[in-house]
Formats: structure tokens, C-alpha cells, sequence
């Protein structure tokens, strides 16, 4: 997420933040347009797969999702009162998990809510962890795919390693992955990716979705020659676009153990309940 994207959207979360006898809240009719749902009826769908979800955490909902009414302005200059709902960073944080976390604003909420500070640093060095954790997750797909797609193509498992390698020396100017692995100071048995920054874990991506996407459509590659040219090229290609950037991955510094890093901010999502503020029930 870009770094001008994160500012406005912690502007606008800011803004809509309230707080009353010492604890902070956000009304769900501006939560509704700050997570960019159009319509009530399908915020409120998410509102109550939050409650239950609060349930599950062994927590009383009314301590989280306080009902509220409120006057809003009808354009003719009178007002009517509409239901609304007082609501905690917990029951917020509750909503964006259950929330789409394709949009910008879903998943910028869940880090926003999760951590205990609005400082926006913070924020973006959570987004940034967690940005890092999904494109690991992306590669391991990406990854999965490529060997199935070889084994249809003649390519056993040994065969696959060896043309991840080739790649891997494509991409990191003619370091294999165990060159990297030395590097890097990862352990034998660990994965190389498990130790990249989000850059070159995206590029070594990037290289697999393409020679994927062409070894799916051209039955003429086929046998693990043919598909090893195409896997470095690709990551050849790949590596000319980082270097146009003066981004060369055999230089990058390691990166914290992305296994590591899932315990972590798993443990700290864990002890969200236990460190919430509270609300009372205004009906």
C-alpha cells in the first residue's frame, strides 16, 4: 500500500475517532464509509459476524457495540433520529477481519485497530509486516503451481529444484540459492524466501506467474531444458527491471524470519481482548 494511500486513510480513520469518559470509539454509520460500504443493510452483515465473533472471544458484546440514536440532517433543514452504533477500536478491529481484505480500506482498518497507538509510523510498519507476510504467502502459491504445471510437462520434483535454482542465480546476478542462503545467514533447512525483504520476495514471484502463465499457454514447453531457459529468462527480465531501479536483491539486507514474524503478530492479535477499553449501553 502506498505510502500517500496510508496517510489519507489515517486521516480519515483519525477524524471519525471519539471518545468519551476516557475511552475511544467510532460510530458505525462512519465506519460504514470509511471501510467503503455503500449500503447499511450490508454493513450491518458485518456487524453482526463481528458480534459473533466477539462471543467466540468470550467478551460481552454490549461492552463493544453500544446502541446509539442520532439526529442527521435530511436536506429539507429538518432531522430525524437514525440508529447507530458506538464502537469500540476491539469491535472495529472485529468488523475489517470480517471485512474484504482486498480493499485498501479493509486492510489498512485491521492494522489500524489492531495496534494499540494511532501513530502512524506504527501503523505502517504493521502494514508493511504484514504486506510482507501475504506476498510470502503469494510465493508459496505461485510456487506450488509452477511444480504442478512441470510435473504435466515431463519436470519431477529434482528437476523443479534445480530450475528454481537456475532462476534464483538469474535473479540474484549469478548467486544460486545456496550462495543467498550463505549470504543471508539462513539455516540449512530453511526456505531462502523466508529471510527476503517484500521486494525480492514479489520479484521471485513475478518471474514464476510469468514462466507459469507462458508454460500454460505454449505446449511447446516442454522437458526441463526448455523450461529452465524460460524460468531465467523470465527472472533475467525481472532482475533488468529491479536493476533500472537500482534495486539489486543479492544486496538487500536479510529481512526478520517471516515464520518468526507470524508468531509474533499472531500473539499480538491474541492479547487484543484482554488489553480493549470498554463501553457502557446508551439504549
Amino acid at each position: 500500500m502506498e505510502k500517500q494511500i496510508i496517510t489519507k486513510l489515517h486521516k480519515d480513520f483519525e477524524n471519525c475517532a471519539h471518545e468519551e469518559n476516557g475511552v475511544e470509539f467510532w460510530y458505525a454509520r462512519e465506519l460504514q464509509n470509511l471501510l467503503g460500504y455503500e449500503k447499511w443493510g450490508n454493513f450491518e452483515g458485518v456487524i453482526e459476524k463481528a458480534k459473533i465473533a466477539c462471543e467466540k472471544a468470550k467478551q460481552k458484546v454490549a461492552d463493544h457495540f453500544a446502541g446509539v440514536g442520532k439526529m442527521v440532517d435530511l436536506g429539507s433543514g429538518s432531522k430525524r433520529e437514525v440508529s447507530d452504533i458506538m464502537l469500540t477500536r476491539y469491535a472495529c478491529y472485529l468488523i475489517a477481519q470480517n471485512g474484504d481484505p482486498r480493499k485498501d480500506e479493509i486492510a489498512f482498518a485491521m492494522t489500524y485497530f489492531a495496534v494499540q497507538t494511532r501513530k502512524q509510523e506504527i501503523v505502517e510498519e504493521r502494514l508493511a509486516q504484514w504486506d510482507r507476510l501475504q506476498a510470502r504467502e503469494k510465493l508459496s502459491l505461485s510456487e506450488k503451481e509452477l511444480s504442478g504445471i512441470l510435473f504435466e510437462r515431463g519436470v519431477d520434483n529434482q528437476g523443479f529444484a534445480r530450475i528454481r535454482s537456475k532462476g534464483d542465480a538469474a535473479l540474484f546476478g549469478g548467486y544460486t540459492t545456496q550462495d543467498m542462503k550463505n549470504r543471508l545467514g539462513v539455516p540449512d533447512k530453511r526456505p531462502l524466501a523466508d529471510f527476503l525483504p517484500s521486494v525480492t520476495i514479489k520479484a521471485k514471484d513475478l518471474a514464476n506467474e510469468i514462466t507459469n502463465h507462458n508454460v500454460k499457454k505454449d505446449q511447446a514447453l516442454q522437458g526441463e531444458i526448455v523450461i529452465t531457459h524460460e524460468h531465467v529468462k523470465n527472472n533475467r527480465d525481472v532482475r533488468s527491471l529491479l536493476a533500472k531501479n537500482d534495486i539489486y536483491p543479492e544486496n538487500l539486507p536479510p529481512a526478520e524470519d517471516t515464520k518468526k514474524l507470524e508468531r509474533k503478530l499472531k500473539s499480538e492479535n491474541k492479547k487484543l481482548p484482554k488489553v480493549v477499553k470498554k463501553l457502557k449501553s446508551k439504549k
